[in-house]
This record gives C-alpha cells, structure tokens and sequence, in this order.
C-alpha cells in the first residue's frame, strides 16, 4: 500500500481519536478522554510533542506516530524518542509502520540526534518483526515506579 506520512493537523482529530483508543486499548492501557484531549492540544500546540500521520491515497488517516526530542547525559546532542506508533489493525504489515518510523528517522536526522530509541511490549510480536529490520534491540530492563 502507498502511504504519505504527514503532520498531523486539525482535521485528523476524530480519526486521530479512534486510532489513539485503538493504540490504548492495544497495549491494555485505560482509554481517558481528558487524557486524549490533553494530548490532542499538545500536539495542536506544536509543543515538545510532535505527530505524523499515515494517509492513504483517498484521504483516509491509517496510522500515526508521536515522537519527541530530549537532552541525554551521554552526548552533546539531542535524542529522539519514538513514544508511540499505531497502525489501524486492518492495515498493518501494509508499510505504514516501517513510514511512520522512516519519517521520523528523517525528523532527527534534520535535527542531528544521536540516536532514535522506542519501546514496545513484549507480546508485540508482529511489530517487532518490523523493528527487528530497521533498528537494533537493546539490552536494556525497564523499570518504573507508577504514581
């Protein structure tokens, strides 16, 4: 399938809203409405978060990703995180992802980081299939401390 990868702007909201309570629902995250709307205007806002979407060639939004720049103690420059990518489940294994990822590579190189980073959830086996191809797994163990 030919994707475009895009900003996404005003006139995705309903159809990023969908997608974004496909993603949550995906990774058995709570679906919080204020919490949507708050990321919403964020992005709107042009803040520290950013968004692209996938479009397909009659309009319709099919993925997005959301990724953000941040200082590391280990280099000079920038890193970019890759906090989330969503493809419409119909749609996957379609290259809407790898797009997503490719643009957002595009994205820091312009911005010269040192490195694009993401995580994922174990039992994403069909993502991870992708990501096995264009980046590399770490060693790394998350932890975290909920609030």
């Amino acid at each position: 399938m030919n994707v475009t990868i895009r900003p996404i702007n005003q006139n995705d909201e309903n159809r990023w809203k969908d997608l974004w309570k496909g993603y949550r629902t995906f990774y058995k995250y709570a679906v919080d409405a204020a919490q949507a709307d708050a990321l919403w205007e964020r992005l709107m806002a042009d803040s520290d978060v950013h968004g692209l979407a996938a479009e397909k060639s009659d309009g319709l939004m099919v993925g997005f990703t959301h990724y953000l720049f941040h200082a590391t103690t280990g280099d000079v420059r920038n890193k970019c995180y890759l906090q989330d990518l969503y493809v419409d489940p119909e749609l996957r294994v379609s290259g809407a992802g790898r797009a997503l990822i490719e643009a957002v590579y595009k994205k820091s190189d312009e911005a010269n980081v040192c490195e694009v980073y993401w995580m994922t959830q174990e039992f994403n086996s069909v993502a991870r299939v992708l990501y096995d191809r264009v980046g590399q797994q770490t060693p790394f163990i998350k932890y975290r401390r909920p609030v």
